[in-house]
């Protein structure tokens, strides 16, 4: 891990599983800027949509986007 980078991994998880990890993540997350989220893509879209979706107009996230593969999308962190 990069120091600044939280990694969560929700590989295998429910959407509901997977939203509540990546909300633990962002009260954890002081001092970092991004949240990097790993699902894959192998076995569908459902966790990469349901991120994407659940996260785009969140308190204290300033953007989603795709990140180095299908399998992962980042969370870019508002500075506070």
């Amino acid at each position: 891990m990069y120091e600044g980078i939280v990694t969560v991994d929700v590989h295998g998880m429910n959407p509901f599983k997977a939203e509540a990890a990546v909300n633990s993540a962002l009260r954890r997350s002081r001092g970092a800027y991004i949240i990097r989220i790993i699902h894959g893509h192998n076995n569908g879209t459902v966790l990469r949509d349901a991120v994407r979706k659940r996260f785009k107009d969140r308190p204290g996230v300033l953007e989603v986007r795709p990140g180095a593969n299908d399998g992962i999308t980042e969370l870019i962190l508002k500075r506070v």
